[in-house]
């Protein structure tokens, strides 16, 4: 059974073109819910450890550099089949060959600078929510 939470963040230069309001009213149109949110700024060493599974790929110092450098906003959003709706609603990596009104295609600019994070798995929207909230922190 698909799990019902998925975790996104909302990157550093999608919050300083202002378009913080504008991702979120997309993922609130598509029908999630909001359970937990912050803003926040990751330390490098946060950074890392979040892109962890990625250490030793030619974009992982790169992407965790772009991350650490600005304001990011953490959300866990729910769903059913969480996970997969909310891929969907972003679309791929590279903002250039997404679909048509995905996320990326509107806010992103590039593969690194694309917008937003996606959970890949429930496994890992699981872990990736924990990594940001406790569980007090969740409504």
């Amino acid at each position: 059974m698909a799990g019902r939470i998925t975790l996104t963040m909302i990157k550093p230069h999608a919050i300083e073109d202002g378009n913080l309001g504008n991702i979120l009213a997309k993922i609130l149109e598509a029908g999630f819910r909001i359970s937990a949110m912050k803003l926040l700024r990751l330390s490098l060493k946060q950074a890392q450890e979040f892109y962890k599974i990625h250490d030793g790929r030619e974009f992982y110092k790169p992407l965790t550099e772009f991350m650490s450098n600005g304001p990011i906003v953490a959300v866990i959003l729910e769903k059913e089949n969480a996970v997969q709706d909310f891929r969907k609603l972003i679309g791929t990596t590279d903002p250039t060959t997404a679909e048509e009104d995905t996320i990326r295609k509107l806010f992103g600019l590039n593969t690194k600078e694309n917008a937003v994070h996606g959970s890949d798995s429930d496994e890992n929207a699981k872990l990736e929510a924990d990594f940001f909230f406790s569980l007090l922190e969740r409504y």
